[in-house]
């Protein structure tokens, strides 16, 4: 066997598996609505995301994170102040 059918076996196998973890990691839980006096239980945060805008307004952000009780990914939904506040006086 050469090298090269080597290395192209080991990049066809290592893309299948990041495609599988990928698949794995999907979940079908849909976030959460944040109510005050929410428990939350964050291990880790994974992504923090809200729609981009140019005015200070307020939005609805998502944040996903890892559950430090349960060990699996949680979402969440909460409104706040978009980015736009923080440049403007």
């Amino acid at each position: 066997m050469n090298m090269r059918t080597l290395l192209i076996t080991t990049a066809l196998a290592c893309t299948a598996f990041a495609g599988l973890a990928q698949a794995a990691d999907t979940s079908t839980s849909q976030a959460v609505p944040y109510t005050y006096g929410m428990p939350l239980n964050v291990g880790k945060v994974i992504a923090l995301t809200e729609p981009s805008t140019l005015d200070c307004k307020v939005v609805k952000a998502d944040m996903k994170y890892i559950d430090s009780a349960t060990g699996k990914p949680s979402e969440i939904t909460y409104r706040k102040l978009s980015d736009a506040c923080s440049y403007q006086n």
